[in-house]
């Protein structure tokens, strides 16, 4: 891999002088310091004093925390994306407080349910602030009505906006509240009597970590939909297959990997098309190709992903969330494979197609690290890509 295996405040400093666009020796000319040291502290060898952090800082015109690696300001969440995520916790913390005592008035389950469903739709067009905005007055609402007047029809829709809430929190890079969201979908789904919205939770839970329950947790997934042959029972099947190739691969089991995409390829064919109806999991062929693609990423297989990643033609109809994060994992693989041209134009068009999530994939700041260490000196639109992922 181009990136550096090394993670000390040298390596820091010569990230931010490329960014800059500074050889090591226009850099030194702008501190009180010899092109000798300064070569020293970039590849690790002497330590980097507090007042030599200080003095690049200064003609780097950044702040210390990017050099040392330590909190600070610049890196915390805007104001903005704060004033999101706090409403959002807010009304995932009111679940079990009963009706809420100051909403008079209650839209029909109906109109909640449509919109439940819109948001979600917002979210797979990454329209992630819009959805944002509407969802904590949305489940304060829901969560009032199962209180007052449960149904089943009710219950699914607040498991569907918890499952938006989840999906939002993790986008924006807040994946404590994602599981809180996970929590919150379990209990409402399990009062929903709706099987494949419990095997959808329990998808989205083994996904988010890589731990030991994450494939009992498919399992039980798959138990729950056991011997059904419903459209949406084989699709969700289909998609904890996926999501049990993905956590094989980040544990580099790759026989594993192959079992569990061959099964999704296998009721991809059953399915038909993309299944775009089914909790909105867009389950089918294209999908299991982009699987394919994610799983020689996370192995390393970068040779194998750039062909998978070449071959691959995305229909016009394809979620913008999908197409945004194929075109980051494109751009990562053309990184890999020097071709740092592609990479950034890759990049480009994911911003492009959709900046909300673009800048909070990891793949994202993981493919502009790699550029940086490539150049030798970063043309200014990878600068300004770093400048937009904060780094």
């Amino acid at each position: 891999m181009p990136l550096p295996d090394d993670d000390h405040t040298g390596s820091r400093i010569r990230e931010q002088r490329r960014l800059a666009r500074l050889t090591q020796r226009e850099l030194a000319d702008r501190m009180p310091y010899s092109l000798s040291l300064l070569n020293q502290v970039e590849c690790g060898a002497r330590p980097a004093t507090p007042s030599f952090v200080a003095a690049v800082a200064q003609a780097l015109r950044v702040d210390t925390s990017q050099l040392t690696g330590q909190p600070a300001v610049a890196s915390l969440r805007s104001d903005r994306l704060v004033a999101l995520i706090v409403p959002i916790r807010e009304a995932l913390d009111r679940y079990d407080l009963g009706p809420h005592p100051d909403l008079t008035e209650v839209r029909p389950a109906a109109e909640l349910t449509a919109e439940a469903d819109a948001l979600c739709r917002q979210v797979r067009d990454t329209r992630l602030r819009a959805a944002a905005m509407a969802l904590p007055a949305l489940i304060v609402e829901l969560t009032h009505c199962v209180w007052t007047a449960p149904s089943t029809e009710v219950w699914r829709a607040l498991a569907s906006a918890y499952r938006t809430a989840h999906d939002v929190a993790l986008k924006l890079d807040h994946p404590d509240l994602s599981r809180v969201a996970l929590d919150r979908m379990a209990w409402a789904a399990g009062r929903a009597s709706d099987p494949s919205i419990e095997a959808v939770q329990r998808y989205k839970r083994a996904t988010l970590w890589r731990c030991a329950t994450s494939l009992p947790l498919i399992a039980s997934g798959q138990s729950l939909l056991a011997g059904e042959t419903s459209r949406k029972a084989l699709a969700v099947t289909g998609q904890l297959h996926l999501g049990a190739a993905t956590v094989a691969a980040k544990n580099g089991d790759a026989t594993a990997v192959e079992t569990h995409l061959a099964a999704a390829r296998e009721l991809a064919d059953r399915v038909g098309g993309e299944a775009g109806e089914v909790h909105w999991l867009s389950f089918g062929r294209v999908n299991v190709q982009l699987h394919e693609l994610g799983a020689s990423i996370a192995m390393h297989r970068f040779d194998e992903a750039l062909g998978q990643a070449r071959a691959l033609r995305l229909p016009a109809s394809v979620l913008t969330s999908r197409r945004a994060r194929y075109l980051v994992d494109r751009a990562l693989v053309e990184m890999e494979a020097g071709s740092a041209k592609n990479s950034l134009r890759f990049l480009a068009q994911a911003r492009q197609v959709a900046p909300e999530q673009t800048r909070h994939l990891p793949g994202t700041r993981t493919t502009i690290r790699g550029l940086v260490h490539m150049s030798r000196r970063a043309p200014e639109s990878l600068g300004g890509l770093a400048r937009w992922v904060g780094l």
